[in-house]
């Protein structure tokens, strides 16, 4: 049995446990713990630093969520880049428009890309797709450096702001992002749980920089079984399109792709916030 704990520092006292049928991997890469476990419940999964990731049973969620609802909004993205995501996911999910012509994947950690593709090839399975560029580097570094005007879509598919992920979270890395967004872009970022208050604090800090910069702003839920609380949320950002008065779902319904969680009636109520949140985010300061 093995007991992962929700939070950093544990001091919110959350834990679930997980029976595992075996430990198929472990080590220490330069910038984290990595290891694979294989489970009855959930399949194979693995952790950072203890933290659950990513797992067979409920991957298709987080990876439906980060993507489908800016495709919906804008069917014409042709460059995405996609910050961390190192277990292949999100690039799978992208990898299924045929209109995409080019996916940057920026990862620190290549260990976690090469032990993904060994280990779970249910989301690494599309990272050798012509169309994808892996970059073992510092996503913050990158955007930093990258010319104006690149992109059309950036998905920060990031770990929690600690550790490696910590500077995916900064002022300075949220305004080179709409640096190098088009002049229609896009930016889908995790923006953690509202629920425990360690997650919440981050969520209000991020929320806060990315409307400072962007003219469109919102936030978008998610449930997602193994994460804290099962409450999740995306942050959209954009510099025209709004997700809810300008996406064509028509045109994504027309495209015939198939998905476990996203549909065009959850793209609409997933925007549909509780009060507690809305009022999270109406007062998010740094």
């Amino acid at each position: 049995m093995l007991d992962l704990w929700y939070t950093e520092n544990h001091t919110d006292h959350v834990k679930f446990s997980i029976k595992t049928k075996s430990h198929l991997h472990t080590e220490t890469s330069p910038f984290q713990q990595i290891d694979f476990f294989e489970s009855e419940e959930f399949g194979t999964f693995f952790t950072l630093d203890g933290l659950m990731m990513v797992n067979e049973k409920d991957e298709f969620v987080y990876h439906d969520m980060i993507t489908h609802v800016a495709m919906a909004t804008n069917p014409n993205i042709k460059k995405v880049l996609v910050i961390g995501g190192g277990d292949g996911g999100t690039v799978r999910e992208l990898a299924r428009y045929e209109s995409i012509e080019q996916i940057d994947m920026v990862e620190i950690d290549e260990r976690v890309v090469r032990l993904s593709q060994e280990y779970l090839p249910i989301t690494a399975g599309k990272l050798e797709d012509p169309r994808v560029t892996l970059l073992f580097e510092d996503g913050l570094a990158y955007v930093k450096n990258k010319e104006d005007g690149y992109y059309d879509l950036i998905l920060v598919d990031s770990t929690d702001p600690i550790g490696p992920g910590e500077g995916l979270f900064s002022h300075d890395f949220y305004n080179n992002c709409f640096r190098v967004l088009t002049d229609d872009g896009i930016l889908i970022n995790q923006h953690e749980s509202p629920y425990y208050p360690s997650y919440a604090h981050e969520m209000k800090r991020a929320h806060s920089k990315i409307k400072g910069l962007f003219p469109i702003t919102r936030v978008y839920q998610f449930h997602m079984p193994t994460y804290p609380s099962g409450h999740w949320l995306f942050g959209f950002a954009s510099k025209k399109y709004d997700p809810l008065k300008d996406a064509d779902l028509d045109a994504w319904n027309k495209l015939g792709l198939k998905t476990k969680y996203y549909n065009t009636d959850i793209h609409t109520g997933a925007f549909a916030l509780p009060t507690f949140v809305k009022e999270m985010l109406e007062d998010a300061a740094e």
